[in-house]
Order: C-alpha cells, then sequence, then structure tokens
C-alpha cells in the first residue's frame, strides 16, 4: 500500500490536543485496512519522525435517521501515535 495512502488526515479535537502537550500523543484517520506496521512505516517516512508506540481503533459508523429514512454514517479507523521524546510533528504546530 502506498504510504500517502495510508493517512488520510490528522484528527484535532479537545482530547488529540491535551494528549499531544502532555503525552506527545498525535490522532490520524487512516485507511480502514492498513496494519500497525504500515501506519509506523508510513508516519515515520513522511513526516521523518520515531514512533513509539501505535493504537489502532474501528469505529463503527452512528445510525443517523432523516424524517422516516435511516441510514448510517460511514465506519473509519483512527490510530493513535505516540512519538519519542523530544518529535513533533509539524502539522499539529500552531492548532
Amino acid at each position: 500500500m502506498d504510504i500517502y495512502s495510508v493517512i488520510k488526515k490528522p484528527l484535532v479535537t479537545e482530547k488529540s490536543t491535551i494528549a499531544r502537550d502532555e503525552e506527545n500523543k498525535y490522532f490520524f484517520e487512516v485507511d480502514r485496512v492498513a496494519t500497525k506496521i504500515e501506519i509506523r512505516n508510513a508516519v515515520e517516512k513522511i513526516f521523518k519522525v520515531k514512533v513509539v508506540n501505535i493504537h489502532t481503533i474501528n469505529v463503527t459508523g452512528k445510525k443517523k435517521r432523516v424524517g422516516r429514512i435511516t441510514g448510517r454514517k460511514r465506519s473509519w479507523k483512527k490510530a493513535v501515535i505516540t512519538l519519542a521524546p523530544g518529535s513533533s510533528i509539524e502539522v499539529y504546530e500552531g492548532v
């Protein structure tokens, strides 16, 4: 799998901002079929940082209803990436 198709976008929430500042953890939305090894290689090559640990979470899409029509939001995969001390990712700086 291409390293640029593994990582879709960074997730910027209140929880992710606190984790980034206190624990050096970064949150990304990743491809649903990507493994931890593929995610680690993509982050290390794209951002040129040292990855210490990776946790992945499969987020199930919620049921939504408009009138009598029910649907579902898409399911996606989240990766929580812990970097080595002293490392940071430039995308997040200033957010």
